[in-house]
């Protein structure tokens, strides 16, 4: 082989174009890796908030809605963290791991909302409450405000601990 067919020969050009491609090309693979971590990691906390709100529509008019005197008493807290556990952990125990990583109870809150919403439909048959005032629909609110977002690329110090991914989910309060 002379100096001539050396410098003619075009066997390595397609290995020299990916070596000068591939430090646009890393990034790419990179930024759409973290995009669907992303994507992923807040549809999977807006799935688990609309599955407690859902869980807690169904309990019983009178463990959400509990009348007290006046109003109404504040939501037991067996019961709050039941909606909280399965909010967080798909089953109401609380066992297994959390939907997201680092997610935890205090994360999640749970409030309910006993003032007039609707009062017909299928709420015009919840009678009245021991004061003899009408009972009307209930709304529960499962929030999870401020949730960690665990970064796959998070060792690279591309993205810190400190951004955080929020949901939440309203559901009248049904009995079913």
């Amino acid at each position: 082989m002379t100096l001539r067919d050396f410098i003619n020969d075009e066997s390595g050009s397609p290995a020299a174009e990916f070596v000068l491609s591939l430090p646009m090309i890393l990034p790419l693979i990179f930024v759409a890796m973290e995009a669907g971590n992303f994507f992923w990691s807040q549809q999977k906390l807006v799935e688990s908030v609309r599955n407690g709100a859902r869980y807690a529509a169904r309990l019983s008019y009178t463990e959400v809605c509990n009348p007290s005197g006046s109003g109404y008493a504040p939501i037991a807290a067996a019961l709050e963290t039941k909606i909280k556990n399965l909010t967080r952990t798909g089953n109401t125990a609380g066992t297994g791991p959390a939907e997201l990583p680092g997610w935890t109870n205090a994360q999640v809150t749970v409030s309910v909302d006993c003032g007039g919403f609707v009062s017909t439909g299928i709420f015009d048959t919840l009678g009245s409450d021991s004061g003899g005032n009408a009972r009307t629909g209930a709304v529960v609110t499962v929030a999870a405000p401020s949730v960690p977002y665990f970064s796959i690329l998070g060792a690279l110090g591309v993205i810190n601990s400190s951004y955080r991914l929020a949901a939440e989910s309203h559901a009248p309060v049904i009995g079913v």
